[in-house]
């Protein structure tokens, strides 16, 4: 049998690398969309103040939904590594190794108490950033008085969107499901 230069167990910990270090960069440019969507809004609602034009508010629906989307998408790609890492890569390099669990991290930080509540928070600081912001401001678009037919069909679209971001804002948290338990 050939000797091999690189072992499988040297794979997988250059897999786990990989994907930690993609995890890592997903969880900076999430978080940073945060910071980016209030200061989005904030200048949208100063414009909007200023020049005294509500309809500037119809801004917000399309900036929030995109950043929204964006936030979620790169939150469930960061759960989808930590469950690679926790079902998959991890169980793989246990066996190899005879090791009864390795990247205990993965599996620990999801166990303790306040987990669930955390995640509520977050789920609602998540629907207030990216879904009651724009939401409140059709609301003052549309009671301001200064409303046109075709900037009323565009704001009720905007209104229908944003409630859809909300509908998925929701299922991707799944703020009440128990972690899973441990992979033996």
């Amino acid at each position: 049998m050939p000797e091999r230069d690189v072992t499988v167990g040297q794979l997988l910990l250059a897999e786990y690398q990989t994907v930690k270090d993609e995890q890592k960069t997903r969880i900076g440019f999430r978080d940073n969309l945060l910071y980016v969507t209030l200061t989005v809004v904030a200048a949208v609602i100063a414009a909007a103040a200023q020049a005294k034009q509500s309809e500037m508010l119809l801004a917000l629906p399309p900036v929030c939904v995109v950043l929204g989307w964006t936030y979620l998408m790169n939150d469930e790609k960061i759960s989808a590594i930590g469950t690679y890492v926790r079902d998959d890569l991890g169980p793989r390099l246990a066996e190899l190794t005879d090791a009864q669990a390795v990247f205990d991290w993965e599996t620990a930080h999801r166990s303790d108490s306040r987990r669930r509540s955390r995640k509520v928070i977050q789920c609602v600081i998540d629907l207030l950033a990216f879904c009651v912001v724009p939401l409140a401001g059709l609301v003052v678009y549309w009671f301001a008085g200064q409303t046109s037919s075709g900037l009323l069909v565009l704001s009720v679209a905007e209104a229908l969107i944003v409630v859809g971001l909300g509908h998925q804002v929701l299922s991707y948290a799944r703020p009440f499901n128990s972690p899973r338990p441990p992979t033996p």
